[in-house]
């Protein structure tokens, strides 16, 4: 692992590596992303209608970008400095430097919706689910996309714990590796039910090319509207 802490090498890395990361997406040399993922987070907020959406670790700004493009009002979210500095450079959206446990309706009033694409990638996950319940409006709702358990456990044992992102594939630039905590459906499901939050809909994209799935999407409301 990169460092005695992974939650502090996870934050240290998007510093380390947020130019590399932002020529990646914006050059499409994510195949995954470029073929099914982004699509798959973009169709699942359409079908849902919302007025107002946090993106909650919004990294360069692509999903805020495209959402705003499609007249939604969205506030991008990111706690690594140099991402959120990428994303303003760019413009089309509004962009804070925040950490996702740090959101409240105060700093930032309320949602119909958080999305959170690849973005929940620590091992304790509660405080950034308390925070983002908060924000969101009586019937909003939260949709994570996140790396599919089953594709992405390569080979390694099917449990929860700290793996290794080397970004083999994403082009060069790179400085550091990312720790981020893998989880199992189980796991996924666990978290979401300690956190207070009930699942609503559960969708695997396809990759067109390999016919396995892309991405878990994950959709979830306040246990007490559901």
């Amino acid at each position: 692992m990169s460092a005695a802490d992974p939650e502090v090498a996870l934050a240290q890395s998007w510093e380390a590596n947020a130019e590399a990361w932002t020529q990646a997406v914006r050059g499409g040399r994510i195949v995954s992303r470029r073929l099914a993922t982004d699509a798959a987070i973009l169709d699942a907020i359409r079908g849902l209608a919302p007025r107002r959406v946090l993106d909650a670790g919004c990294g360069e700004g692509w999903l805020a970008r495209a959402l705003v493009r499609e007249g939604i009002d969205v506030v991008g979210i990111d706690a690594s400095a140099a991402l959120v500095a990428q994303a303003r450079a760019t413009g089309g959206a509004r962009f804070e430097r925040l950490a996702l446990e740090e959101v409240s309706p105060m700093l930032l009033g309320r949602f119909d919706l958080v999305a959170c694409n690849f973005a929940l990638l620590g091992g304790d996950l509660a405080p950034a689910l308390t925070a983002m319940a908060g924000v969101l409006s009586p019937e909003g709702r939260l949709l994570v996309q996140t790396v599919h358990p089953w594709s992405a456990c390569g080979g390694l044992p099917y449990r929860d714990g700290w793996r290794e992102e080397d970004f083999v594939g994403f082009g060069g630039g790179f400085e550091r590796t990312m720790p981020w905590y893998f989880r199992t459906l189980q796991g996924w499901m666990r978290v979401l039910a300690d956190g207070g939050w009930q699942l609503q809909d559960l969708r695997e994209p396809l990759h067109p090319e390999t016919g396995q799935p892309a991405s878990l999407l994950l959709l979830a409301s306040r246990a007490e509207t559901a």
